[in-house]
């Protein structure tokens, strides 16, 4: 019983210097939101402080943070949902055809790092005057969405069993029939694990947004860095601006960490 207890208390110890190492950052975050300025580079008030409100007015009244906000949400729905109606039929055909070449040419795109793909995206959009608009925004965050959503749905295909769709071919459906009404049903965790994870990368995209876009489509990550001056940094309208950011996001994760966790594991194994 000795080393068992020393284990626990040995485990015990470990998860709770990494939890506090992972919250201590959010923490710190929230409680300078609600300070001003002066307050936050004072180390004495750290814990003991006036709390404010006066950077939240700033971040949604003065800064229009409102329609940086849809902005994001529309990119990041748009992005995931084209996502999903071209990943799910490749992952499909990808799984049921065997074809691992094609699905590695693919997911290369996750191993390519985004920041070697922006002058020539924006050389390219440039001349299709395309930059500053929805639409090269969208299409730049499908880069990453789409591989994703490609990668989760082939081993979630993998893991079904092949006859199910051989009885419905049987029943007189066809290949398309059978994948709509019979695989398409069965794979819904799948997608939504894949259609969650699209939108928090899309949602907390910086990268792209920073080069493809102008002052009407600029989106919440974005639009943080008008608080960052050449001579001064407004560090009370920064870590409102941030929290706004994060806080949806961590919600989201909360609420949905269930669905994300059973849509991953229900295609680590087979049949």
């Amino acid at each position: 019983m000795r080393p068992r207890t020393s284990y626990q208390v040995f485990r015990g110890v470990a998860l709770t210097v990494v939890v506090l190492g992972l919250i201590a950052p959010l923490v710190w975050m929230v409680a300078a939101s609600f300070k001003t300025n002066v307050d936050i580079y004072d180390p004495g008030k750290a814990l003991a402080f006036v709390p404010t409100l006066a950077n939240y007015a700033t971040v949604l009244q003065q800064a229009n943070y409102i329609e940086f906000i849809l902005n994001s949400l529309w990119v990041a729905f748009a992005a995931t949902v084209a996502s999903l109606i071209l990943g799910v039929p490749a992952a499909y055909s990808m799984s049921r055809f065997n074809m691992r070449k094609s699905a590695l040419v693919v997911l290369m795109a996750r191993v390519i790092p985004g920041v070697s793909l922006l002058v020539p995206w924006f050389y390219v959009f440039s001349n299709l005057k395309m930059v500053g608009g929805f639409g090269v925004l969208i299409i730049s965050h499908m880069f990453v969405s789409l591989p994703l959503v490609v990668y989760i749905m082939m081993g979630y295909f993998d893991s079904l069993p092949e006859e199910l769709e051989e009885a419905a071919l049987v029943d007189g459906l066809t290949h398309v029939g059978a994948f709509r009404r019979i695989t398409l049903p069965l794979s819904v965790p799948g997608i939504a694990t894949a259609g969650i994870l699209s939108f928090i990368f899309s949602w907390n995209n910086f990268m792209f947004a920073l080069v493809l876009s102008d002052a009407d489509t600029k989106t919440l990550p974005v639009a943080i860095f008008d608080f960052v001056g050449y001579a001064s940094i407004d560090w009370g309208g920064l870590m409102a601006a941030t929290t706004v950011v994060t806080l949806p996001i961590m919600v989201i994760a909360l609420f949905v960490q269930k669905y994300v966790v059973s849509g991953l594991t229900a295609g680590a194994t087979k049949g």
